[in-house]
């Protein structure tokens, strides 16, 4: 039986003292091993004496500290904000204004590329994390703020995600039991820890008291070569990365050692689950759904995946998931509505931005068992029969690109950063590695296009990169005076078809 008594997420660390708790390429440290070094690593923080709850940024590729430091900062008492180590240097400027940090913790290489002005006045900088005294496990307030995590959405800069001590030890609990993890389970962690489900997998492996092995990759060989180093038998996985592990070459006994494959941040299309369930024969595919506001919704047990491959499942323990109609009542089955999580998964609310927090976080429709504040998600999903949903489309402007959720908004505003383009429009169009790939329509002359490419290299991470830029002479706008998007994606689908 779940036991849904939250804890302190510190306290995560459950496995025995002398087993593999994380699996790096300098060494393996046990379980005894590893609460040692948070609570070393907390009384570090502990020296800085920052006020309770301040935040503390960590942008880092997926080191020891890296794992370590969501557990330390709640131990002691602060807030933690990963930053994904993709981000450059603009990007990290906003999450440290708009969190207020009082430390970023990162490596001589990432700071030397900071400008003035990027590090707020009160923020430390930090290269190299020391080692305190050891603090014991913390008596926080489940309910407290533990951690910030940065989304991009539909408009706008990335915005923070409140998650509670609750929300991320229930999250732990929960994919532990329904994945079945066990303490003999090796999970290869290649997600960012920036996102949320790359942090649970550290949690709800080390809850299972099994051992995580977290991965930076450049190409899909480095992750097979991780599998046979490590001996994994788990790997979660956004189908642009499926694309690519089922392209390569996989050594019969590599494939053999995974027991479990775990897909999040897109849905998987039929061929794409034939073609894991054949490639994978042993190892058993959950297909999910989530969103940071509540970080997982839905899965699909491995047994329903073969005759039902389109669908995102039913919820996750712990969580209560809605078909909703415009109208606010209950959807019948076979009707599009929008999906709405309820439930101690959701999350706190956007940090510091009360506005797009009443739009996302509201109260829960009437019919609701759970009650209270839900996150209607904006998109539309059916629900069959037997209550197996199916994901419909997106309602917002989102754009998903290798697994990542892109605001148009932030591609728009680098854009027309410089002189090269007057204005911008970014659109996700159709495409069968990426999911979406990210195409620019520009009012500019098509001889800039080397500068602008070249500068948006520096300015914008790898997957924020547009493939095609088309430039216009003008934009269409509409009877406001904006920029006319659904316009301008309509020209784009037909000069595509």
């Amino acid at each position: 039986m779940l036991d849904p008594q939250p804890f302190p997420i510190d306290h995560v660390l459950r496995g025995d003292p002398g087993a593999p708790a994380l699996i790096l390429r300098e060494g393996v440290a046990t379980f005894a091993r590893v609460e040692q070094d948070v609570a070393r690593l907390a009384g570090w923080l502990a020296t800085k004496r920052f006020a309770a709850g301040a935040r503390v940024a960590t942008w880092l590729p997926k080191t020891r500290v890296a794992s370590l430091m969501p557990l330390a900062a709640a131990r002691a008492g602060l807030v933690h904000v990963p930053v994904n180590p993709v981000l450059k240097r603009a990007q990290v400027a906003h999450i440290l204004a708009d969190s207020g940090a009082s430390l970023l913790l990162t490596q001589g290489a990432r700071a030397a590329t900071l400008e003035d002005g990027d590090v707020p006045a009160g923020c430390e900088v930090a290269v190299e994390a020391g080692a305190g005294d050891s603090l014991p496990r913390s008596h926080a307030d489940p309910a407290a703020l533990a951690a910030i995590l940065y989304t991009s959405g539909s408009t706008g800069r990335p915005k923070g995600v409140m998650l509670s001590h609750a929300n991320l030890w229930l999250g732990a609990v929960s994919v532990a039991h329904y994945l079945a993890i066990a303490p003999d389970d090796r999970v290869l962690g290649v997600l960012p820890l920036g996102f949320d489900y790359g942090q649970n997998q550290l949690f709800s492996t080390w809850y299972a008291g099994a051992g995580v092995a977290p991965l930076d990759y450049l190409t899909p060989r480095d992750v097979i070569k991780a599998v046979e180093r490590v001996d994994a038998t788990t790997l979660a996985g956004v189908p642009p990365l499926w694309t690519q592990l089922l392209e390569a070459e996989w050594p019969a006994k590599a494939a053999a050692r995974l027991r479990r494959l775990t897909n999040s941040g897109g849905a998987l299309t039929p061929a794409m689950v034939r073609a894991l369930r054949t490639r994978f024969p042993q190892a058993r595919l959950f297909a999910m759904y989530g969103l940071t506001e509540a970080f997982r919704s839905t899965y699909l047990p491995p047994e329903l995946v073969d005759a039902h491959p389109e669908s995102i499942g039913r919820a996750i323990p712990f969580a209560e998931v809605l078909v909703v109609r415009p109208n606010g009542t209950q959807a019948a089955a076979g009707e599009p509505g929008e999906l709405v999580h309820a439930g101690p998964l959701v999350a706190q609310g956007y940090w510091r931005d009360a506005a797009r927090t009443a739009l996302r976080f509201r109260t829960a429709p009437p019919f609701s068992r759970h009650g209270g504040t839900a996150v209607w998600s904006g998109d539309t999903v059916v629900a069959d029969d037997a209550g197996l949903l199916r994901f419909v489309g997106r309602d917002d402007e989102m754009i998903k690109s290798a697994g990542h959720r892109i605001s148009p908004q932030e591609v728009e505003e680098a854009a027309t950063a410089g002189a090269e383009a007057r204005e911008a429009v970014a659109l996700g169009v159709p495409d069968a590695r990426l999911g979406q790939a990210i195409v620019l329509v520009a009012r500019g002359d098509a001889a800039d296009e080397p500068a602008l490419r070249e500068r948006l290299k520096r300015e914008l991470p790898a997957y924020m990169q547009p493939v095609r830029i088309e430039w216009r002479a003008e934009l269409p706008r509409n009877a406001n005076g904006k920029l006319d998007r659904a316009r301008v994606a309509a020209s784009v689908k037909e000069q595509q078809a």
